[in-house]
Formats: structure tokens, C-alpha cells, sequence
């Protein structure tokens, strides 16, 4: 049980097309609303990955991810996928990120699953490590 006190935080629902033959959600699903959540997290601070990319030569990638999956999520939950900055460096920042279950009946939140999530800036048209634009850095401290 937790509480959220996340900088950002996703509602999203399982959905049958989530879930394997038992109706768990299956474990690579996990990663997807992830990343859902980190693409609507920038897009809250104002920014659009394809402009990023376009505009800035800017791509946001993974670089590694550490998760625990501790409960099974069910078709038709209602969950909350959470971002939070845990360190930023000059060309990638460390995020952590949990999903939660919506308990209708206590109203309190369950932990599903945590990740740890390494963020590494790259150069769209090399792939190389590149500095975080100061204006994003700025977005995400004002956030926090």
C-alpha cells in the first residue's frame, strides 16, 4: 500500500488485448505503460518527441531498466503509472516509476510494479550521448 507523491502520475486502464490467457497482464505490458507514462510526463513539460527529434535532433532512449513485478495486474484495473527524477547528469537522468492499482473498496493504492529507469539524451541522427537542452533541465526542475 502507498500513497502517491509522484511529480507525475498516468491513469490507465488493462485493457483484455493487455492481459494473457488468464487475464494478467502480460509481464512485457508492463514496459509499455512505462513508457506511456514517460512520453505523457515530457509532453506535460511542453515537449513532443517527434519535435524534439526534428527541431533539436533529440531522441530520449533507454539505456537500462531495472523492474519488479510484486502483484499481478488484472483486465479491467484501473492503475496509476508514476515518474519521478531521481538524478539528472549532463546527458541522461535516472527516473523511478511504479505502477499502482486503484483499490475500489479501501480507495488506497497498491504497488504493482517499480522500475528504475536510465534515460541517456542522444543525437537523432547519430545516436550519440548529447547534452539535455537547459530549457527541458528547467521544465523537469520546476516540475519537481
Amino acid at each position: 500500500m502507498t500513497t502517491d507523491t509522484s511529480a507525475f502520475s498516468l491513469a490507465i486502464r488493462v485493457y483484455y488485448e493487455d492481459t494473457d490467457a488468464g487475464g494478467v497482464v502480460y509481464h512485457a505490458n508492463y514496459l509499455k505503460f512505462l513508457e506511456r507514462a514517460r512520453t505523457e510526463w515530457l509532453r506535460h513539460l511542453g515537449f513532443e518527441q517527434d519535435t524534439l527529434a526534428c527541431e533539436e535532433n533529440l531522441l530520449f532512449v533507454v539505456r537500462h531498466i531495472d523492474i519488479d513485478y510484486l502483484k499481478p495486474a488484472l483486465f479491467n484495473d484501473r492503475l496509476i503509472t508514476t515518474v519521478n527524477i531521481e538524478k539528472r547528469q549532463r546527458s541522461y537522468f535516472q527516473i523511478s516509476q511504479s505502477i499502482l492499482r486503484h483499490n475500489t473498496i479501501t480507495g488506497e493504492r497498491d504497488i504493482v510494479s517499480k522500475a528504475k529507469v536510465t534515460i541517456v539524451a542522444v543525437s537523432a541522427d547519430h545516436f550519440k550521448p548529447k547534452k539535455i537542452p537547459d530549457i527541458i533541465c528547467t521544465a523537469i526542475e520546476n516540475l519537481a
